[in-house]
């Protein structure tokens, strides 16, 4: 078997210093966070967004006018959008149920979902206004049950975005930001003399974003490491075409200037006629300038010599989105492992995933595929077990064996804590520190 590369992206040595060098500013300015809260915030907006006001925080009266600004289509477009995001959601959180099970005679075992209690939603937009991510975060949010959810944004050509605003609020975000950025970032997760921090945070963003995301995974919670959007078209000669494959490759390339977009092909003259349409689209699409430097810099174009071969490079590159246009998509989706969602064939595409078709758009990138799915409903939910034992004898059946498996590790205080029940409950004498002895071998 073999794999043909006909063009290669950004060497990943490039990638990384790259990477520490968003690290280290993204680093400087949580901490500046950390010391001095609100004034440290105002500084990064003016700077970064150009944006100065008396509180970042939009306020209710101000919110509503912002959304009279939205035209009644646009408006019927977002709550349609929204709808179709909340009902997938509502059918996958229907399908979580709380358990209780007795395990035992006596024993009860089960656990409950319980929302996270707060979480912050990034919805980028300085570049471009992403409504759709405030349907993927704060609605999915809402549908979870997460009782406070707040929600930033930076500002769009100087002013909050109406259409991105009128979808927050419709969501159910209980509190608006206008700031982008590290500086919403850090605010929702650190706090401020004026913001309350959060729980965990969701939601796309740039490098800045992602980095600062990952550096303050564990003092909240993360929907996922996520960085600049990718797209992988998977695709042979019975189902496209050189235009569609670099239709599909140049609509995620448009996102910023280091969007992976990779076609992946078992036909050589497919390939070709795809990068040659490449070029063609660049001359005439409006986005040409982000594309062309993300096609450029991070574009890889890879013939394979069979199916098989296909589904293991895909595998291997767990690309966030993935388009596949063959004469077996199914199989496929059988065979598909590693990736965040899945487009399967040519009616369909990454752009009704991110924008309206309902599933949710805030996907892994960078491998993380490997090890995780996207943002879902499931995300704001924590899954809890408890246990309770109702009868004396399961108390000293489970306390006898308990209290031998303690001391096979060592823990005599912990076997105190199954020999006190099986003394209180069973009515049999064990030495303190001692051991159960067994009636009949455990099964």
């Amino acid at each position: 078997m073999t794999v043909t590369y006909l063009k290669w992206g950004k060497p990943a040595a490039e990638r990384a210093q790259d990477d520490a060098k968003v690290r280290a500013t993204v680093e400087a300015a949580l901490l500046s966070i950390e010391q001095r809260g609100d004034a440290a915030v105002r500084e990064m907006a003016e700077s970064f967004d150009g944006y100065s006001r008396e509180s970042y925080r939009l306020s209710d009266e101000e919110i509503r006018s912002i959304i009279a600004r939205v035209s009644d289509q646009d408006m019927a477009d977002i709550r349609f959008a929204q709808d179709q995001v909340r009902n997938f959601a509502q059918a996958q959180r229907d399908s979580m149920l709380d358990i209780e099970v007795e395990t035992l005679p006596g024993v009860i075992l089960g656990h409950k979902h319980i929302p996270v209690q707060s979480v912050g939603c990034y919805v980028p937009g300085g570049k471009f206004p992403m409504v759709a991510s405030a349907h993927m975060s704060v609605a999915t949010a809402t549908v979870a049950g997460v009782p406070r959810i707040i929600a930033a944004t930076p500002p769009f050509k100087g002013e909050p975005n109406p259409a991105v605003i009128a979808a927050m609020h419709l969501g159910g975000a209980h509190e608006i930001y206008v700031l982008g950025g590290i500086q919403a970032i850090g605010a929702m997760a650190i706090g401020t003399e004026t913001i309350r921090p959060v729980d965990m945070l969701v939601g796309p963003g740039n490098a800045f974003v992602a980095e600062a995301k990952r550096q303050l995974y564990g003092r909240v919670g993360i929907d996922l490491f996520a960085g600049p959007t990718e797209t992988m078209v998977i695709a042979d000669e019975t189902a496209a075409d050189a235009e569609l494959c670099a239709t599909d490759l140049l609509g995620q390339a448009e996102h910023g200037y280091n969007s992976p977009c990779v076609l992946l092909t078992n036909s050589d003259r497919l390939a070709r006629q795809t990068m040659a349409e490449v070029e063609r689209l660049l001359n005439i699409l409006p986005t040409a300038d982000t594309a062309r430097r993300s096609w450029e810099d991070f574009g890889e174009v890879i013939v394979c010599d069979s199916y098989d071969e296909m589904l293991r490079v895909a595998n291997e590159i767990a690309s966030e989105h993935v388009q596949v246009m063959t004469d077996r998509d199914d199989w496929f989706l059988a065979g598909m492992t590693c990736y965040g969602a899945l487009f399967l064939g040519p009616r369909t595409n990454v752009a009704n995933g991110d924008k309206v078709i309902g599933t949710n758009h805030t996907l892994p990138t960078r491998k993380a595929g490997r090890y995780t799915g996207g943002l879902w409903v499931g995300k704001f939910l924590k899954t809890h077990s408890y246990q309770k034992v109702t009868t004396d004898e399961a108390a000293a059946m489970i306390g006898g064996i308990g209290s031998r498996l303690c001391h096979l590790e060592g823990f005599v205080g912990h076997a105190e804590q199954c020999n006190i029940r099986v003394r209180r409950y069973g009515g049999i004498n064990v030495p303190y520190g001692g051991t159960v002895e067994p009636k009949v071998a455990a099964e």
